[in-house]
């Protein structure tokens, strides 16, 4: 059984995916939904290498206090953090 490789882009826009889902749901928190855009800017400079990219994005959502945060975008964030943290260049 062969496993399939995912790509460091494919990653990335998996992970724009999700944030973009988070940026566009009314109720998280605007923070949160703030620290979301920000990440999603960051992986869209596509100037940087994916592994700088990947490390700008968890920069951002790591400053995000998970005290009023709703347990769905906790688990997305985690999600998301999980996938960026096995970027690397």
């Amino acid at each position: 059984m062969a496993s399939a490789k995912v790509s460091a882009e494919d990653k990335i826009k998996f992970a724009m995916t999700i944030l973009t889902t988070i940026v566009n749901d009314a109720a998280v928190p605007r923070n949160i939904r703030r620290a979301a855009a920000m990440a999603l800017t960051y992986l869209r400079d596509t100037r940087l290498s994916p592994g700088v990219r990947a490390a700008n994005a968890i920069g951002a959502l790591d400053e995000v206090s998970q005290a009023n945060m709703p347990l769905h975008a906790r688990t997305k964030i985690w999600q998301v953090l999980s996938m960026l943290e096995t970027i690397k260049d």
